[in-house]
């Protein structure tokens, strides 16, 4: 006798595998962080059953549905899952935790799986995270890293968090570095939805009777948007700034940005765009010193005229309750390090 199969009201538990059974586009654009794409229609045979239904008559694209749903499935038990075991414990959602979860959970069914189904699929799933977006961040004591441009702030949080110490790295979970140059070789950045996921995933872990550690960011990473209530609560949070001199924060840029040195036409929307503000004879000096090949006296008036002047705006505008200050003369692996021992020890 297959065993039944159960509806449960969100994702938690142990399951061997998450499914999503929808789309190739619709799991891009969001689906629960961990899960696994296996379509039972894909995106060309989602339309074209789609039109089916509206040019010829239910009936038709019904069986003819059918008939890509099981050869789909079938592919999917002769590949991804085909070594999996008899107590496999799979969890399977689709749009609406209707008829493509349905599909798959009934042969899985049969074939012995104990199978469990999101009731409502990902819409079930998509309300959580927009209530929980909104509900968790006022339950996290937040602390911001603060710093001028070239102070580390990510990699110190990164190795802070390996240590142990809370973090919520909102430019990985972006794939975006937070400024006009940010983006990330090779990688684009996941769309709104996903991101909000990802962070709601973040949140859900965290202790919140200790503090979860944020770097200072605009309400935008790239293309993408901080969700509200988190941002209201970075706005009001205490920061820890960090102190760096200038030659330390060259040295640090020219290393953390190899890639546009490799490549110097990515700094041109930098170029164009900077121009307006800071003036055309302060970017014509700056491309003298591209011309030359002069990296350090590049970033350094990079930094002098654009960056610092912006953070001293944006610094006090946005008067920040400071907890306390964190300093190095060096940026090296050695002092990252110890910037995140000693970040790790703010309550």
């Amino acid at each position: 006798m297959a065993p039944p199969i159960t509806r449960v009201a969100d994702w938690h538990g142990s399951y061997s595998m998450i499914i999503d059974v929808r789309s190739p586009s619709e799991f891009a654009d969001d689906h629960i962080p961990g899960a696994v794409n296996l379509p039972v229609l894909d995106d060309a045979q989602r339309d074209e059953v789609g039109t089916m239904y509206k040019q010829v008559g239910t009936f038709e694209a019904k069986r003819y549905g059918a008939a890509l749903v099981a050869t789909n499935i079938a592919t999917h038990l002769q590949t991804v899952l085909a070594d999996k075991p008899r107590d496999f414990l799979p969890l399977i959602y689709c749009w609406r935790g209707g008829q493509r979860s349905g599909a798959m959970a009934r042969i899985f069914s049969e074939i012995g799986w104990k199978v469990s189904v999101i009731e409502g699929g990902y819409k079930t799933y998509r309300k959580k995270v927009l209530d929980g977006l909104d509900a968790l961040p006022s339950d996290l004591r937040l602390m911001i890293l603060r710093g001028r441009t070239g102070t580390a702030k990510t990699q110190i949080l990164r190795q802070a968090e390996r240590l142990g110490t809370q973090v919520i790295d909102l430019e990985g979970l972006a794939s975006h570095r937070g400024s006009l140059l940010g983006s990330e070789p090779d990688h684009n950045q996941p769309s709104q939805r996903y991101f909000e996921s990802q962070l709601h995933a973040v949140m859900q872990n965290l202790d919140p009777q200790r503090p979860v550690f944020v770097e200072a960011e605009s309400n935008k990473i790239g293309s993408l948007h901080i969700p509200p209530a988190f941002w209201h609560q970075m706005r009001g949070a205490p920061s820890v700034a960090l102190s760096v001199p200038v030659a330390a924060r060259v040295d640090f840029l020219i290393q953390d940005y190899a890639h546009i040195i490799q490549q110097p036409t990515r700094l041109d929307p930098l170029l164009d765009w900077v121009a307006s503000r800071i003036g055309h004879a302060a970017v014509a000096n700056w491309r003298d010193r591209l011309t030359s090949g002069d990296w350090h006296g590049f970033v350094t008036a990079v930094l002098n005229d654009h960056y610092d002047p912006a953070y001293a705006r944006s610094a006090q505008a946005r008067e920040y309750q400071q907890s306390g200050t964190l300093s190095a003369n060096k940026l090296d692996e050695e002092n990252i390090m110890k910037l995140a021992t000693e970040l790790g020890k703010f309550r």
